[in-house]
């Protein structure tokens, strides 16, 4: 794994200059730089409008009570897109913009979590695992042996840890 990330890092950069330099020299320099800028905010645009849809399906789906994985993996191929698109070059700006076609976008997060399921290698924990066993206040056949935080009437108060080695004074004001 790490040889192939060194020839990546060293063979996606001299193709982009490769390709820079065809691109520069049949249409001009100006032109070439203009393109690689407005690819990059074209790009960012549609990047922050889908970002936003994927942010509403997942959610909706944590509303619903699901787990948005696919949500999920389809925002992680955003993110990388963006990077794909903000890295100067034709070459990166080409796959991150096929990152942000749905179909295309969905078909990989598709590919990649059936990949990732086969190989062992995700595990999920909802909001409110504590360890990675069960949520707060479930017992251990996953019924809730008290109720979770934040249901009932909050009662304001001050209070006085007291043990069985505590000594009060007699006269104390709060004590009936």
């Amino acid at each position: 794994m790490p040889l192939i990330l060194l020839i990546v890092f060293i063979a996606v950069p001299l193709a982009e200059i490769a390709l820079l330099v065809k691109v520069g020299q049949h249409i001009g320099l100006l032109w070439t730089i203009l393109i690689v800028i407005l690819t990059a905010v074209i790009g960012t645009t549609l990047l922050r409008q889908q970002g936003f849809g994927v942010f509403a399906r997942a959610s909706e789906a944590l509303a619903a009570g699901k787990m948005p994985v696919e949500t999920v993996i389809e925002g992680l191929f955003l993110l990388i897109a963006g990077t794909f698109l903000l890295t100067p070059g034709l070459l990166t700006d080409t796959v991150g913009f096929l990152l942000l076609v749905p179909p295309v976008r969905i078909r990989i997060a598709k590919w990649a979590l059936q990949k990732m399921l086969k190989s062992g290698a995700v595990h999920v924990a909802g909001f409110g695992m504590r360890g990675a066993s069960r949520p707060a206040g479930a017992d251990e056949r996953g019924g809730m042996s008290q109720p979770p935080r934040g249901d009932g009437p909050v009662i304001d108060g001050e209070f006085e840890r007291v043990d069985e080695n505590t000594v009060r004074p007699e006269n104390d004001s709060r004590r009936r």
